[in-house]
């Protein structure tokens, strides 16, 4: 496993101005919140942090949510030069930070670009505005173009929007409508996620009820396979089960995590996963606050042994189209190759064209065939706890 510093940082900011009905992430209500006091036991954080395991050149930050852009002007630009002040940043980090429509009011992406934010993801998750309510988003579709635009004037050109699919009473025909709206936005990264009724969320307790109007599957996958038609024929390449990017707008964040590469995970609820470790820290924004006042602010903290890792391995790295390559799996693991721990599976999904075999690069590796793409989960799965 790998065990220097984590060279990628994700920040949980986990307020929201509403719950969407599908959400279970770590947010809460804006309303009321100690924003302020959050922002300090954050800084507590960082502090102990680096000292318990001091950074290298952070190659890429990440600034999730919840909603981060909820910050006001002022938090936003103490909020970002906490960060610049505890971890160094190299000269070409990537900087995302996801944003609601209709947060982002010049002054606050005047203090997001002063602060080194340079990529910024928008959740729009669609151009259809009954369907938005249905949701349970608070934006428009008038919202995205005004956001899009502003985010264009206040001098951000790597922007990356959110669509979902497989909604309740979402059509393959409205789906296509919005690609069509967000591809002549021309932006360099799109990423694109079917529906998971997650647990304690709305849309769990709708479909306890027999009350979620989802599309069958074969509609599901039929509009996936339409995003991934209307993208690639778009120029957009294919990186990543739910991502399509422009040649080098890949998110480079995102990949440290399909590599299986260690990462800080600050914040309410945050995850992290460095030198065998892998912690979440405490939920809930008091608790979280008190947490920092005397203590890294760990919820729980777990090794994960080596044959986990290399399952890991495997399941989040085949979710890149390019695949997993024999010279990275040596890497993390003291030379061993991929057929050597999973050989037996590695044949089965070959044998049944879920997986092709690459043959560039040192030992070559294994990627998704076409078949699998649209399976991936199976293949995936066919590695956990084999």
């Amino acid at each position: 496993m790998l065990l220097h510093a984590p060279r990628a940082l994700y920040i949980h900011i986990p307020f929201c101005t509403n719950k969407c009905h599908y959400c279970d992430f770590t947010s809460y209500i804006l309303k009321g919140q100690p924003v302020d006091e959050y922002l300090e036991a954050l800084e507590r954080e960082m502090i102990a942090t680096v000292e318990a395991m001091p950074p290298e050149e952070i190659r890429t930050v990440f600034v999730g949510g919840g909603t981060p852009t909820v910050l006001t002007p002022p938090q936003m630009e103490r909020f970002l030069a906490m960060v610049k002040r505890h971890f160094p940043l190299s000269a070409d980090v990537e900087f995302s930070m996801e944003a609601n429509p209709g947060t982002v009011e010049p002054d606050k992406l005047a203090a997001m670009r002063e602060g080194g934010v340079n990529r910024i993801s928008f959740g729009v998750q669609s151009f259809d505005n009954a369907l938005l309510e249905r949701i349970g988003r608070i934006h428009n579709v008038d919202d995205v173009y005004r956001s899009i635009e502003q985010a264009r004037h206040a001098g951000f050109f790597n922007l990356s929007i959110d669509l979902m699919f497989g909604l309740p009473g979402q059509s393959v025909e409205t789906l296509a409508d919005s690609v069509t709206r967000a591809l002549a936005l021309e932006l360099t990264h799109y990423s694109l996620y079917g529906l998971k009724v997650e647990e304690n969320t709305l849309f769990h307790k709708l479909y306890e009820r027999n009350e979620l109007p989802l599309p069958p599957e074969e509609d599901e996958l039929a509009m996936y396979m339409h995003l991934i038609d209307r993208l690639t024929g778009a120029g957009y390449g294919h990186y990543e089960i739910s991502n399509f990017a422009k040649p080098g707008f890949e998110s480079r964040h995102n990949i440290t995590y399909w590599r299986n590469e260690p990462y800080y995970g600050l914040g309410a609820g945050a995850h992290g996963y460095a030198r065998g470790l892998r912690h979440v820290n405490v939920k809930g924004v008091q608790p979280y606050i008190d947490a920092t006042e005397s203590r890294l602010p760990r919820l729980s903290t777990e090794t994960v042994e080596e044959r986990e890792a290399m399952e890991d391995f495997m399941m989040v790295g085949l979710r890149m189209l390019r695949g997993v390559s024999n010279a990275d799996f040596m890497a993390q693991f003291e030379g061993r190759r991929i057929e050597d721990a999973f050989g037996e599976t590695i044949g089965r999904l070959v044998t049944d064209g879920l997986l092709d075999r690459v043959a560039d690069g040192e030992g070559g590796g294994y990627k998704l065939s076409a078949k699998g793409v649209p399976l991936g989960n199976e293949v995936f799965g066919a590695f956990l706890g084999e």
